[in-house]
């Protein structure tokens, strides 16, 4: 996977924003003002850094050397995945899924189902 593949997929999510707030090196994703991706590279090596669960968080980052404590984030809530290593595309799109739903579950209800992620009644 490449920043720029991850950049279209992230692009696709509704209310989804891009921006540069830390300067040129990162680009920041956010929903509604809520960081959920920041897409980036270090030594080389691109990554993405994403919020999860804590206890899945643990989990990942247990099971693989290419997902580690969130880069300058809080290491509770956030973790790293560097490209091309022992996480497959496909898990790395999951992730971004489920990164842009946990965030997006801390919106108000209007905010959610404005972004489709409430069924609405």
């Amino acid at each position: 996977m490449k920043i720029s593949q991850l950049e279209l997929q992230l692009n696709q999510y509704m209310g989804a924003e891009g921006s540069y707030p830390f300067g040129p090196e990162a680009l920041v994703f956010k929903v509604r003002g809520k960081v959920f991706a920041i897409l980036a590279e270090r030594e080389g090596k691109e990554y993405v850094t994403l919020k999860a669960k804590p206890e899945d968080g643990e989990v990942l980052t247990s099971q693989f050397s290419d997902i580690t404590p969130g880069y300058h984030m809080n290491k509770r809530h956030w973790i790293t995945v560097y490209f091309n290593g022992d996480v497959e595309d496909g898990m790395v799109a999951d992730l971004c899924e489920r990164s842009y739903q946990l965030v997006g579950s801390s919106l108000n209800k209007a905010q959610r189902e404005a972004l489709g992620l409430v069924p609405r009644a």
